[in-house]
């Protein structure tokens, strides 16, 4: 039986299907303390247990995106927070390469935030 988490990548069609597993696999190789979750019938990444980012499909654009939780806290140009409060997200053409040193670069902030202690792990 394939899973809630596996079908989510499945259910799309190329090249977001790509797009989004590219999108996985940097996540999952910049710390080996992360691990792909399903929550809220999302994929989300958590650092030790907390939640801290998370792959989905923008509702208008339709582009494929990683929310990043604690995104507020974040000062990058690539990251947008449109009508959230905490969050913010990264939009991906799935037609063009992945920018990955923006990828890792913004995924390392986040990081950063749960390593130091900012947010707190239980």
């Amino acid at each position: 039986m394939i899973s809630d988490l596996d079908n989510f990548y499945l259910q799309h069609s190329e090249p977001f299907n790509s797009c989004l597993l590219a999108l996985r696999s940097i996540i999952l190789k910049q710390d080996e303390n992360i691990t792909a979750e399903w929550k809220y019938r999302m994929p989300f990444f958590c650092y030790k247990g907390k939640m801290f980012c998370y792959l989905w499909v923008h509702k208008t654009s339709h582009q494929p995106y990683i929310g990043i939780v604690e995104g507020k806290r974040i000062d990058h140009p690539g990251l947008i927070i449109e009508k959230r409060s905490r969050m913010k997200i990264m939009l991906f053409d799935p037609n063009q390469d992945l920018p990955v040193d923006t990828i890792e670069a913004i995924i390392k902030q986040a990081l950063d935030l749960y390593r130091s202690g900012t947010i707190k792990i239980r």
